[in-house]
Parts: structure tokens; sequence; C-alpha cells
């Protein structure tokens, strides 16, 4: 584990213990049955994937341990409608504060701007938080192999398929992978393959291409990090993967709406 990983992992332990002073569980889950019907996350994926269009999780991201501020002219609001204009099958909305300035509202917002199906990006380490994401309106949650065990990301899993929600299970090596083979996740939930290294950072498609090999049948494989250009995107669509999560490369452009038709076009 790196430790800006296991630095915002403390800090999420932190949080967790505030939201259980704040909310008990029966309160969250009564927030989550109220908050409506769940927009089919996985399935705006595949719809989008099977008419042959690169089907694009377009994140809304302000800034980044690493990088920094990203976009100093930030509004859920807009960005999200922007997305929905460009072509964007799904969003994914960082919702963490400290590491990442998100926030909880951020998601809300940007949910109630369109018609497509959220993530809420985030650190997941407790059920609690599960019920919170859904009572946010997520129709989908990360579950991070590098933050959680076997049991751990079953439990958490589960408890999402009790509000109807859809599990995006990311990996950033093999490692990680059994990991998530341990979970049973698969190909029940997403695989998000990461194609940044979390010590270095350094940023290489051929992540998610070594990965493919041996994967379960029916596995929806999601690349994340590095997808900059419409080249980017035709090198994954001929390896068999047709689902991405883009988000620092939108986020710098003056038009990230724009920018999304523009890579779907090329």
């Amino acid at each position: 584990m790196t430790d800006i990983l296991a630095t915002i992992l403390a800090r999420k332990r932190e949080e967790v213990a505030a939201l259980y002073k704040r909310c008990s569980e029966q309160a969250l889950r009564d927030e989550a049955e109220a908050c409506g019907a769940v927009r089919g996350f996985r399935r705006a994926l595949e719809k989008t994937a099977s008419a042959g269009t690169a089907a694009v999780i377009a994140e809304i991201k302000k800034a980044s341990p690493s990088r920094g501020l990203i976009r100093a002219d930030f509004n859920p609001t807009k960005l999200a409608f922007a997305y929905q204009r460009g072509g964007a099958a799904c969003l994914s909305v960082l919702t963490d504060r400290d590491f990442f300035q998100g926030a909880p509202e951020y998601l809300m917002q940007a949910r109630a701007a369109c018609q497509l199906p959220a993530l809420r990006k985030d650190f997941i380490v407790d059920t609690l938080q599960v019920f919170e994401a859904r009572a946010l309106g997520a129709d989908c949650i990360l579950l991070i192999a590098a933050a959680l065990s076997a049991a751990q990301m079953n439990e958490l899993a589960a408890c999402a398929g009790e509000t109807g929600m859809d599990v995006l299970a990311e990996v950033h090596n093999a490692a990680e992978l059994e990991t998530v083979q341990a979970a049973r996740l698969l190909p029940q939930a997403l695989l998000g393959i990461n194609n940044r290294n979390l010590r270095t950072f350094e940023t290489r498609l051929e992540t998610t291409l070594g990965l493919l090999p041996g994967l379960p049948a029916g596995t929806e494989v999601v690349t994340e990090s590095g997808i900059a250009t419409a080249v980017d995107v035709r090198r994954m669509q001929t390896a068999g993967v047709h689902r991405f999560l883009v988000g620092e490369s939108l986020m710098r452009q003056s038009d990230p709406g724009t920018a999304l038709a523009e890579l779907l076009a090329g």
C-alpha cells in the first residue's frame, strides 16, 4: 500500500466514525430507499458499447493528490450537462473532500443536472458509506482492491446489491485482480483496470492489456486513466475493451463536453 493511500484510508476511517455519530444505518437505509429508482449504470455502459460506440464514464474531478488543482472553473451541474451533451454513457463524481477537493453534494448536483447514471468515486471502506452513496443518488460504487481484503469487497458488494447499485471493482495489478477474484465479484461486477501506477504515478495502457488474458468469461472491463486521444480509444477497442473512464484529459479542456464528443468521433 502506498503512503498516500494509507493516509487517505486513515482519514476515511475517521470520516466513517463521524458518520456513525451523525447517522444510524437504519436512517441511511431509509434515505436510500426514498431516493428513487436506480439508473442502471452497468446497463447504460452495455447499451452504448453494444451499439459499437465507446462507452465513456466521464469524470467530474476538481483536483488530485498527485496533480493538484485540475480545474479552477468547477461547476458540477454544468459539467454533467456538458458530458451528457458530449455523448457520455455515465458519470463519475469525486466526493472525497480532503484529497480531491470533492464533496458529496457534487454528486447530487451532477446527477440532478442530467439523465446519466452516476458513480460515487470515493474510498469505500464501510457498509454505512454504501447506504450513504445511494442516499446521495449514486447508481454505482467504487471498490478499490488495493484498499480492501477479499472479504471486505464481498461484504460491500453485497450491501450495494441490496440497494440496487452496481459495483466497479478497481485493480492496478495482477495481485489486486486475485483479490477481486477471491471475492467472487466477477463477472457480476464491472472490472476497472487503472493504468496509473500508485507508486510511481506512471500511466501505461499496457496495464489493461496485460491483465485481459485469463479473465472470467463475461467480465466487462473499464479501462481507467491515460485515455487522452482517439488513438488510445481505438487501441483499447481493438483489444476488446469498449468501456472507458476518462477524467483529467477532459477536465483540463475549456469545454469538456466538446472534448468528449471529439474523442468519440475520432
